[in-house]
């Protein structure tokens, strides 16, 4: 079935992403961290998983489906960052939770205000991560933008939803962890279909 199939392949960029979040927490440098990340993002892109932060930018010229299509992503990607988080739970580096603690305390004491805009800009850098790779006809250049893209968005300190949810999964959920991560989904999706949208008008399509 089509919506199985969907269903999996997010689940599949869920824990991708779970995969770069994973590597991240375990190192102290955070550039390198921010680095290596991008194996989340590069996993989902070579391999043509569904994540919705890279999904959403593109729902307003894909028709109905396409945009049916994005909550069941969502989901999927709810549940593969949830996958990944036991594996590492239930192991000897489970102790990275820590540090997924400390950076779901900064998100819990944020203003939903700002959760919403660091969530329209991460998402700006997620839709040039994406779009360089899809449409650079230079391999390097097609690596490079997801490089950037993803290490910019993690060193400016902006949100992004999936990833949020591999955090949340290693700290617990709360009420206000899901209003935090709903929030954060919103913005992704404003700044993803706004600059995708600006895009498309000045390069006259």
């Amino acid at each position: 079935m089509r919506a199985v199939r969907t269903l999996m392949s997010g689940v599949l960029a869920g824990m991708s992403i779970g995969f770069g979040a994973t590597v991240f927490l375990s190192l102290d440098n955070r550039v390198i961290g921010a680095a290596l990340f991008t194996i989340g993002l590069f996993t989902v892109c070579t391999l043509g998983l569904s994540l919705f932060t890279g999904k959403v930018c593109y729902a307003l010229e894909n028709g109905r489906q396409f945009a049916l299509d994005l909550p069941l992503i969502w989901l999927g990607n709810l549940a593969g960052t949830g996958v990944t988080a036991a594996l590492v739970s239930f192991s000897r580096i489970g102790g990275i939770s820590a540090r997924a603690e400390e950076l779901c305390a900064v998100k819990l004491d944020d203003s939903l205000l700002s959760l919403f805009l660091l969530g329209i800009l991460c998402n700006i850098f997620i839709y040039i991560a994406v779009e360089g790779y899809r449409s650079n006809p230079h391999q390097l250049g097609k690596y490079l933008s997801l490089f950037f893209g993803v290490m910019v968005f993690i060193l400016a300190g902006t949100e992004h939803c999936v990833a949020d949810m591999f955090y949340f999964w290693l700290c617990g959920w709360s009420a206000d962890a899901a209003l935090a991560v709903l929030v954060i989904t919103a913005g992704n999706a404003a700044g993803g279909l706004i600059f995708r949208s600006l895009h498309r008008y000045v390069s006259g399509k």
